[in-house]
This record gives C-alpha cells, sequence and structure tokens, in this order.
C-alpha cells in the first residue's frame, strides 16, 4: 500500500486510540505502517508536524459539519458540537489539540481561512476569529474534562455532561455582540 499523508495521519489516530498520546511516536507510527521511520519524513518533518496535521484534521472534520448553516450563531453552536464530538472520538485528542493545537508554521496566513465561513454569514473577520477561538476553548476545556476519568467521575456525579456542555455552548455563543469592545477593566 502506498505511503501518503492520509495513511500516515490516520495511522497515528489509530496508534492514538490505541496507546494514547504517550504512547505516540513516529517509530512506533512507521513499524504501524511497515516502513522505516525516515519514510515519513517525506510526508512530515518531525513529530511536531504530525500532532499540528492530526489536530487540524480533528477541526477541518468539524468544520464539515456546519455547512449549511443558516446563520454564524447556528455555525458556532453547530462546529462546538463537532469540535467536542472529534476530540472525543479519539483517545487523547483534546490533551494532543492542547499541547500542538493546529498552529500553522505562518498562523498570520490563515486567519482569512479560519474566518471565510463566518465572514460568509456576516461577521468581521475578527469577530469570526475571536468566536471561533471562545467556541474551541470552551469545547476543548469539556473534552479535556470527560477524557480524564477522575475529572469527569467526579463532575458526572453533580451534573448531566452533555446537557450542560450544551448549555454553556448556547449561552457563550447568545452572549456575542459582533462589534462591541470588550468592557473596560
Amino acid at each position: 500500500m502506498k505511503l501518503d499523508r492520509e495513511r500516515i495521519i490516520g495511522a497515528a489516530f489509530a496508534l492514538l486510540d490505541e496507546e494514547g498520546i504517550e504512547g505516540l511516536s513516529l517509530r512506533k507510527l512507521a513499524a504501524r505502517l511497515g516502513v522505516q521511520a525516515p519514510a515519513i519524513y517525506w510526508y512530515i518533518p518531525n513529530k511536531a508536524g504530525l500532532l499540528r496535521l492530526m489536530s487540524a484534521q480533528l477541526t477541518a472534520c468539524a468544520r464539515q459539519d456546519c455547512a449549511g448553516a443558516s446563520d454564524w450563531r447556528t455555525w458556532l453552536i453547530a462546529f462546538g458540537r463537532a469540535v467536542r464530538t472529534a476530540f472525543l472520538a479519539h483517545r487523547d485528542s483534546a490533551k494532543l489539540y492542547a499541547d500542538a493545537g493546529s498552529i500553522p508554521e505562518n498562523p498570520g496566513e490563515i486567519g482569512d481561512q479560519i474566518a471565510a465561513p463566518l465572514v460568509a454569514l456576516g461577521l468581521s473577520r475578527e469577530d469570526a476569529i475571536s468566536y471561533q477561538g471562545s467556541v474551541i476553548s470552551l469545547s476543548l476545556g469539556w473534552a479535556l474534562f470527560e477524557q480524564t476519568p477522575p475529572m469527569r467521575d467526579f463532575l458526572s456525579g453533580m451534573m448531566d455532561m452533555e446537557e450542560s456542555f450544551e448549555k454553556g455552548l448556547t449561552a457563550m455563543v447568545r452572549g456575542f455582540s459582533p462589534g462591541s469592545a470588550p468592557p473596560a477593566a
């Protein structure tokens, strides 16, 4: 089977699911793919690059779930749900994202791409990026709680995790006020 980025990332998620973030290494990934580690470097420069690609795939999949939203609030709520679902689909993926983020090599160049779906729905570029960052932060934090057994068990004893996430996400998005300046300190 031909080696390519898609196959490498798929195998990396399978390895993550089996061994967790601590077990994810390029050496183990190469063994899983039946190649020598240097073969991976043709496609991915290093482990940090692999983590960035995996993180980017998590949010890219979430963005696909938002297609067809009729307004920016609906898009953000769908995005928050999809991001949390993407994080929960793979063991330790919230930790992976928190460590690697989807930080591109040139973050300034990707701003327009990140903002585009919400700009098309009427938000400014600045608000679109800010609101997405807030929604990702809530979803990431919630997924970290859910993927950490002691915290999940503690919180589950007090509340319905799904319902509480939904309430928080909806309240956050409803509270966004485009173009407004933050309150003075």
